[in-house]
């Protein structure tokens, strides 16, 4: 719902703004009405040579190619794309002539052609918007077209929209604000359209696939287990229809259903879907769901498929999974196995357990820990800012840091971050040089003294410099041990665990079998 209003705005407002009479909308139209009216009473050479384009880019010529387009698909058996595209053809066709009907606003003076009807809104400018929308959705979903001929269908349909608003202006039938209304209201149909139709830029409606024949002859349908975190999922009952229905035209049997409980975040779940002999998992929740999923079908071999449902998600983010929940369903389930590491990690007050994104003692830990649930649930990971704000003041803690066997190192820090992955929301790269699968763990020490030293380590983590310094140190290796001198706050994957001394870590090489997209 809330798609389709905001798809609705940019017509509400250039609505509301040509006809209470917004003072510079009506002066640009007023404006560019005269300039082509004076200069086509001039240069009727050009008047020509617009009239021709306009007989060209008809609206009707719009909904030929749309219908051309529609014929091409139904005859890949692509039925659904075609019906949307016909549905918003003929929307377009229809509420062209609502929308001229109902404001009855007059041409503008000093027309260089004759034509009938009323000005607002652009029936050529709707037209070739809807054309371009509508095959910049459909035509990089059919097989063979996503790489190679992208840009050749979309440079041209562009130019059209183009083309066919300027001829419209040139000829000074219409006003600037009708050609925008125009565009608008193609926008308009197209999300409304779109959204009914349950489509999404690019994805493909895929067939069936059927399952292969054992050696007797019989179908033995692979089998899926989706282990969700209902408090993160909002709309269970949409989420469920969905995830089976992709399943299904897969070939999956009917998926297993297992909910986290506020005792167990997913370890019991994750047995279940083992005994169950699944052969995939789904997993929808926060980073705590996730981490504790994939670290009880470590070494099993089982793929997990991250499905982001959560405030951090940065396990999905790491590796490329789309936070639409469309998007990624499309992506894990056309994706491919990756072998990822995993981190096992113990401590004081802490058994033994395992990370796949990160481990943090100190700021990075309170920021987590300080967060306001209801912030989250309201705004998402921006609500860490909040939490950053508040403990920008963070006192720094000696701690010593052990690389593998090598000698202890001692520092006064603020925090230290001990990374499988590297990237943070926002796209922030603490640890820009950790990958998922390099055997290897990244740990970054930060460390400024003052509050006004913050802006150096934030440029020096946005421009990924490599260079040392007493504000921020990079090591890496496969065991890292950390002491602090005093209880501080420590964090797993984005949840905190409670306060501690220590932190030991090491890496767990192919530890997971990851779902992710295929490479493009």
């Amino acid at each position: 719902m809330l798609t389709v209003v905001l798809g609705a705005l940019p017509l509400t407002v250039i609505t509301l703004l040509v006809f209470r009479g917004w003072p510079p909308l009506a002066r640009w139209d007023q404006s560019v009405a005269a300039r082509a009216a004076s200069y086509g009473a001039t240069h009727e050479g050009l008047v020509d040579f617009w009239q021709v384009v306009g007989a060209v880019v008809l609206p009707w010529t719009s909904r030929a190619v749309i219908v051309i387009v529609a014929a091409y698909l139904w005859h890949r058996r692509a039925r659904l794309l075609t019906i949307w595209l016909l549905t918003s053809a003929a929307a377009e066709l229809i509420l062209v002539q609502v929308v001229k009907a109902i404001f009855e606003r007059d041409r503008p003076a000093g027309m260089l052609v004759e034509t009938d009807g009323f000005s607002y809104v652009s029936g050529h400018a709707t037209a070739a918007f809807v054309m371009a929308g509508a095959l910049g959705v459909v035509l990089p979903s059919v097989r063979g077209w996503r790489r190679r001929f992208r840009l050749l269908v979309l440079l041209p349909v562009l130019a059209v929209v183009w083309i066919a608003s300027a001829d419209r202006i040139a000829l000074n039938v219409h006003y600037v604000s009708d050609v925008l209304g125009g565009w608008a209201l193609g926008l308009a149909i197209l999300t409304a359209t779109s959204i009914g139709f349950g489509l999404r830029p690019g994805l493909r409606r895929r067939r069936r696939r059927i399952p292969s024949s054992g050696g007797d002859g019989t179908t033995s349908p692979p089998k899926a287990a989706v282990i969700v975190n209902p408090i993160k999922v909002g709309d269970g009952v949409a989420f469920r229809r969905k995830v089976t229905r992709a399943l299904a035209v897969r070939g999956f049997h009917d998926p297993l259903w297992l909910e986290t409980r506020v005792d167990d975040a997913g370890n019991a779940m994750a047995k279940q879907a083992i005994e169950y002999e699944s052969d995939l998992v789904l997993v929808a929740g926060g980073d705590g769901t996730v981490r504790v999923v994939c670290s009880t079908l470590a070494h099993t071999g089982i793929p997990v498929g991250v499905i982001p449902a959560g405030t951090g998600n940065l396990l999905a983010r790491n590796l490329h999974i789309p936070l639409d929940l469309d998007d990624a369903l499309e992506r894990i389930l056309e994706g491919r196995d990756r072998r990822i590491d995993l981190v096992r990690v113990h401590g004081d007050e802490l058994d033994t357990d395992r990370f796949a994104v990160m481990a943090g003692l100190g700021l990075d830990a309170a920021i987590i820990s300080d967060a306001p649930p209801h912030l989250k649930k309201q705004i998402g990971w921006t609500a860490y800012l909040v939490s950053a704000a508040k403990n920008i003041n963070h006192p720094s803690v000696r701690v010593q840091l052990t690389i593998d066997d090598g000698e202890t190192i001692e520092r006064r820090v603020r925090t230290v971050v001990i990374g499988n992955v590297g990237m943070l929301q926002a796209n922030i790269p603490l640890l820009p040089d950790a990958r998922p699968d390099d055997g290897l763990l990244d740990v970054v020490v930060i460390a400024p003294r003052r509050v006004t030293q913050w802006p150096i380590v934030v440029w020096r983590l946005m421009t990924r410099t490599n260079r040392t310094d007493m504000y921020l140190e990079r090591f890496t290796g496969r065991k890292v041990e950390i002491h602090a001198a005093v209880d501080v706050q420590r964090q797993l994957d984005g949840d905190p665990i409670g306060p501690g001394r220590s932190l030991y870590t090491e890496i767990e090489p192919g530890a997971l079998t990851a779902r992710v997209p295929k490479r493009r």
